[in-house]
């Protein structure tokens, strides 16, 4: 039962919007900046990994670049703001802050740069499209394996990374109302929020349970969101609580192995990556997009961490 596989979208959003790119600046080189919400998690790396791949595709140059820690939004638009000065032909952004980039991003849109957001969007039609995952159906999943797990009753809480980026609402939103909607014997007791910080997100974790001794599950958001919670089970010794996480980094890897961690929702960042570095020449080349670009999640566990279709999307 928990080895069944869910997979929403493609592992790869190749084939999302025609044939590969094929028009390219006659003079000079076509410079697309990716300005990250972060650099300190292997989801991020992961996601460099892929458009690195596609900029060697294509024939362009990118940089990838994110401030040190994903509270900082006001770095993020330092960055954005210093990419955007250096005249690229098209610029990828992953918004901390769904509102707060935005009259940048008009200027961008303005200029004739084209705009491609990835993994986290912004509350604006200014992008040409979004290459991420559907995390409001990936964390109903995460809800519906919870509820599974405790037996469709108890009580469960939630460590967010943020509650002003589209990935932490979304995620947090779609466990929230999943939950709400399917399972009325099941409360929610606590919504906190980490900022994405595995020492953050553990002191949170560790709080909740304190407050909550009889707790069944938890739900983390993000990798460091899980990792929080994995470490504050381990300190605190606590004993029959169901974790959920997302991402897949290797502590979270391990803690399914182990068999700490029940299961988590797994993205596709190199594709998610490949997408916003293709989109961005497609853009260039005149071509259409879909507002979305649907890179796809999994959900993965001890029983299937090994299949070929899960291995290929971790990124441990």
């Amino acid at each position: 039962m928990l080895s069944r596989r869910l997979l929403i979208g493609a592992l790869s959003a190749t084939l999302a919007f025609g044939a590969a790119p094929s028009a390219y600046a006659q003079d000079g080189e076509i410079y697309i900046p990716l300005i990250s919400k972060g650099f300190q998690h292997q989801f991020w790396q992961a996601v460099k990994s892929g458009a690195d791949q596609a900029a060697a595709e294509f024939g362009v140059r990118i940089t990838f670049e994110g401030p040190d820690n994903e509270t900082m939004v006001d770095r993020q638009i330092d960055m954005l703001s210093a990419a955007l000065a250096n005249n690229p032909a098209a610029i990828g952004f992953a918004a901390l802050d769904s509102q707060a980039a935005i009259p940048l991003l008009r200027e961008a849109a303005e200029a004739g740069i084209p705009v491609v957001a990835f993994d986290s969007g912004v509350d604006s039609d200014i992008p040409v499209t979004t290459a991420t995952t559907d995390n409001v159906a990936a964390a109903s999943l995460a809800a519906d394996m919870m509820a599974e797990l405790i037996g469709g009753e108890g009580t469960v809480a939630v460590v967010a990374h943020d509650q002003t980026s589209r990935t932490g609402i979304d995620r947090r939103d779609g466990f929230l109302n999943r939950i709400a909607e399917a399972y009325p014997n099941i409360t929610v007791v606590s919504v906190q929020y980490g900022a994405g910080d595995q020492l953050q997100s553990t002191e949170v974790a560790k709080a909740i349970l304190t407050a909550n001794p009889e707790l069944d599950g938890m739900f983390g958001t993000n990798e460091g969101s899980a990792i929080g919670i994995v470490n504050a089970v381990r300190e605190m010794g606590s004993e029959g609580l169901t974790i959920i996480g997302f991402d897949s980094g290797k502590a979270q890897t391990d803690a399914i192995r182990e068999g700490l961690m029940a299961g988590a929702i797994t993205q596709n960042p190199v594709g998610i990556g490949y997408e916003t570095v293709r989109a961005a020449v497609a853009a260039l080349n005149g071509e259409d997009l879909p507002p979305i670009i649907d890179t796809g999640f999994y959900y993965y566990n001890q029983a299937n961490i090994d299949d070929p279709e899960i291995a290929a999307v971790l990124y441990d």
